[in-house]
């Protein structure tokens, strides 16, 4: 069969820049997903986008489907035809469906006994034919929320579509498509080049739009290019670039043919806090700023233009022009703010609802002092810091700066409070208690820092579990998941001692102690909470590469303290890699086994005088032995060594399970054993369940 390569391209105004790479992903995969329905071979998938333009070229597409056999079975012979060899009506719905006559239809020999059958050989379809039902579903499922009209036209897409490419080889596939015929003609820049680019071959198609099209089709190359110009830029500059990955997308998907210029701003603007100033260059502006050698900020900013300008400086004048009033409204509120001390701010939380059942922003503001405040004393930490902090923790959401930056929160709390001569702890905690902000992000440095951060998160767990509103399925409003992980972590990586019960139990006090929900019953979500957040673990340690089985042994005891529970984890992970590990499983197992049996309680003291076989002897004193040494380094949490000396069982527990019967029929004697074994496993899972261990 032969293979033509196929090119599709979608022309359309500027697609939304923040949904080009999802729009462009999900157009090929439809694609992809239609051909191989269609069962049309074919190599590879490349993929492009533009601003004016989705596009797949599919490298050596079968030019049909092959030709199949299909066989359908139908009724048993029995019951096809009656006593005199007449057809049964279920013989002629058969072949009514399959739309032959009964005559022409065949039987064949099944286990269930001879059956009719219908066989014909179906030929395959060509490619030409299926591919624009292909594109059309593929575009018809591709993830956008609201569709436009245009014209008179029927069709709905994201933008208005001006031009269809679908090209097989030299051959043009015909069709309609969003009520557009297809073709050959591409279009290139919408400046440099609007005319028409005839494409002869799909294998035309990138060199031919770069030159003389000037557009950039591939977003990697053209994301290369963007990055590769602005370090260039900053670089003449004597600084360095900061390139935001998704402001780096962005700006990608802004352009068909990058250019970059740099730009200057006023140095007076330096005196604001640089974030204020980067986020109004990345958000407003889709500028990168330039910072030096050590991470300050500069007086200049890159920009990417879509364009190759013949007046350069034209355009850096008019992009200077533009951002300085940004920028001037940075410095007015920075100016604004500083009028009024942060604690001011207070009273305005009051007018803020943060839930409708969990009381305002300042309720919750309370509420985060109240638990930073007991969680300072059992570390023994600045308790008047950890209560200050809280209190202040949401007062710069009332700020100019954070009203108009969003992303500032936090960060010009910290500002705000140094200037207001707050101590640098407090200050630090205001930007720290959101910390980890994702997967992956930095933990709080400073002790005032991780206190609130695990006060503010434990308050929003407990609060929205109390009013019935956990997360289910994709929905997370509150980003509780995030909460949970977070919590884990600072208490995990920053080794703070504390049970998630207590912590709950502090958050549980300041529901109680505040007016608007002191009849919640936050105690009853407890263990709600400390399930989810036991839960959230398993994603963290499979991310370290410790396998699910490790976890299930781990999460059957629910240990309550984190940093407890991580050092099992880890305890058992070692343990699993010993030579004894998959011995001492299976028999943790079958001990597991054989107590589940019994009813009632299971004996508890050893006789002695019962030990009959050498092998039930050995075991005994062995266990006796090592006991006293594992016992005190269970309690200490010192797993890890533990179960390696418990390792030094493995030789004792084979012996004693080939030979020794359990359950044997002297009930003195059976129950003496079993003693013995519920001693053995009462051992071992003191640390944790290893007979969840997979070999």
């Amino acid at each position: 069969m032969g293979t033509r390569d196929l090119l599709i391209e979608i022309g359309t105004e500027e697609l939304p820049p923040k949904a080009l790479n999802k729009l462009s992903d999900a157009f090929a995969a439809g694609i992809e997903s239609g051909l191989k329905e269609a069962a049309i071979g074919f190599e590879k998938i490349n993929i492009y986008a533009t601003p004016r333009r989705l596009a797949v070229l599919i490298n050596k597409v079968e030019e049909s489907q092959a030709d199949r056999n299909i066989e359908k079975l139908g009724p048993a012979i029995k019951a096809a035809y009656d006593k005199d060899g007449n057809p049964t009506k279920a013989a002629q719905g058969f072949a009514r469906g399959c739309g032959v006559e009964v005559a022409e239809l065949a039987t064949t020999e099944t286990d269930k006994g001879e059956r009719l059958v219908y066989r014909v050989e179906e030929k395959g379809k060509a490619s030409t034919v299926l591919v624009p039902a292909i594109v059309d579903q593929s575009l018809a499922k591709l993830p956008i929320p609201k569709r436009m009209r245009w014209g008179d036209s029927d069709a709905e897409f994201v933008r208005p579509v001006h031009w269809i490419v679908m090209l097989f080889g030299h051959e043009v596939i015909e069709a309609e498509i969003l009520g557009i015929k297809s073709g050959r003609e591409s279009r290139g820049h919408r400046f440099h080049h609007p005319e028409v680019i005839n494409l002869q071959e799909p294998a035309d198609y990138i060199h031919r739009l770069q030159s003389p099209g000037y557009v950039m089709a591939d977003r990697e190359q053209r994301l290369q290019s963007v990055k590769q110009q602005a370090e260039k830029a900053a670089k003449k500059l004597g600084g360095k670039a900061l390139i935001d990955e998704d402001l780096l997308q962005e700006v990608t998907a802004l352009v068909e043919w990058p250019v970059a210029v740099a730009g200057d701003f006023d140095k007076e603007f330096l005196d604001v806090p640089a974030e204020s100033l980067i986020s109004s260059m990345q958000d407003h502006q889709k500028y990168f700023p330039v910072v030096d050698a050590s991470g300050n900020l500069m007086p200049h900013f890159i920009t990417i233009c879509n364009i190759e300008s013949k007046h350069i400086n034209k355009v850096k004048e008019g992009n200077e022009r533009v951002i300085r009033p940004r920028l001037g409204d940075a410095k007015f509120f920075w100016e604004q703010d500083n009028k009024k001390k942060l604690e001011d701010h207070i009273e305005s939380l009051d007018k803020v609802v943060f839930q409708n059942k969990l009381g305002s922003v300042g309720d919750k503001s309370r509420r985060i002092a109240s638990i930073a405040e007991a969680i300072a004393k059992e570390l023994n930490e600045n308790v008047a810091y950890a209560k200050r902090a809280g209190l202040l923790s949401k007062c710069d959401l009332m700020t100019e700066m954070v009203c108009e930056f969003a992303d500032l929160q936090g960060i010009m709390g910290r500002y705000y409070a140094l200037n207001d001569g707050e101590p640098d702890e407090v200050a630090d905690a205001l930007d720290e208690q959101y910390l980890p902000r994702f997967a992956g992000d930095n933990l709080p440095a400073g002790k005032i820092g991780q206190i609130v951060s695990l006060a503010d998160k434990l308050d929003t767990l407990l609060g929205i579990f109390a009013i019935g509103q956990k997360p289910t399925g994709e929905k997370d409003p509150f980003a509780l998941r995030r909460a949970a992980l977070g919590v884990l972590r600072i208490l995990i990586e920053c080794k703070l001692d504390l049970d998630l019960k207590t912590l709950l139990a502090y958050a549980a006090e300041a529901y109680a102690s505040n007016d608007y929900t002191n009849k919640l019953d936050t105690k009853s979500a407890i263990n709600d909470v400390i399930t989810f957040m036991l839960d959230r673990l398993k994603v963290y340690y499979t991310s370290q590469k410790i396998t699910v089985d490790v976890y299930d042994a781990v999460i059957v005891l629910k240990p309550t303290r984190p940093i407890d529970f991580d050092r099992r984890i880890h305890a058992v992970n070692d343990f699993r890699k010993l030579d004894e590990a998959e011995s001492l499983a299976a028999a943790n197992k079958r001990i597991g086994n054989i107590l589940k049996k019994i009813d009632g309680e299971l004996p508890a003291q050893i006789d002695i005088n019962l030990l009959q076989e050498s092998a039930e002897k050995h075991l005994h004193a062995k266990l006796q032995s090592i006991s006293s040494e594992v016992m005190p380094k269970m309690e200490a949490g010192e797993y890890a060594e533990a179960l390696q000396q418990l390792a030094g069982l493995r030789d004792s527990v084979d012996a004693f399970f080939d030979q020794v019967m359990v359950m044997a029929d002297d009930e003195a004697l059976k129950n003496n054993r079993l003693a013995l074994l519920s001693q053995l496993h009462g051992l071992f899972i003191k640390a944790a369940d290893l007979s969840r261990l997979q070999s």
